[in-house]
């Protein structure tokens, strides 16, 4: 599957409607960008049921913004709307497979309750 640049406006929809979403955010004058795009491209093709989404930081502003991305490339990935991986930096081929791999081990059931038991704590 290619992959496809995601905007403020259709992040959302993007993110509730499939499972896993991986988002590599990224300028076009990053050397590092450019040089991580063939990888993120290549591994996508392996992997026809993830969204594989660029989120291009100069025009995406606001969503790099909330994201808190101080810097490119970083790498996201969302499974059932949980952030379960972010991380500034170059991915190798085999570093992303890897990633990929232990995200869609995961017992999603335990991380969200994990989550609920977490936002039930009272503040202190």
């Amino acid at each position: 599957m290619a992959t496809e640049e995601i905007t403020s406006q259709t992040f959302e929809e993007t993110i509730t409607q499939n499972d896993i979403v991986i988002i590599d955010f990224w300028a076009p004058w990053c050397g590092p960008c450019r040089s991580f795009a063939p990888i993120y491209e290549k591994v996508s093709e392996n992997h026809s049921d993830i969204v594989f989404a660029k989120v291009n930081t100069e025009e995406e502003q606001d969503l790099a913004e909330h994201f808190q991305i101080r810097s490119i490339p970083t790498l996201m990935i969302f499974r059932e709307q949980v952030v379960l991986f972010a991380q500034p930096g170059m991915l190798s081929e085999s570093q992303l497979e890897q990633v990929i791999t232990q995200v869609r081990s995961l017992d999603m059931a335990k991380v969200h309750a994990d989550i609920a038991a977490e936002e039930a704590q009272p503040q202190s």
